[in-house]
């Protein structure tokens, strides 16, 4: 008889995926919070298959072509409100973010 590679015994109910499933992460990535020299910054890295438009690099003015993976960076620490600093985002080279 060919041997089984499936675990044996059955899973638990705290052993659910559907638990740890988040919609907008799987949708968006992960995001995170960076500090850099001039404050606090939410980062949220975008894949090349997402990447549908053409932006412009605030590091290096170059353009970020659609299909290239990049950053999307914006204040995390803004004093006039989430809402505006979500407005202010920009698309960075992930190499010119690292180097900011």
């Amino acid at each position: 008889m060919p041997r089984s590679n499936r675990p044996r015994g059955g899973r638990s109910a705290g052993d659910s995926d559907d638990e740890d499933f988040d919609l907008s992460r799987v949708l968006y990535g992960s995001m995170r919070t960076e500090s850099k020299r001039d404050g606090q910054w939410n980062v949220q890295p975008v894949s090349a298959t997402s990447a549908a438009k053409d932006n412009s690099c605030p590091g290096c003015g170059l353009e970020i072509s659609p299909g290239t993976p990049h950053v999307v960076a914006w204040r995390a620490d803004g004093l006039m409100g989430e809402a505006d600093d979500i407005a202010a985002r920009r698309h960075w080279h992930s190499h010119c973010w690292k180097i900011k």
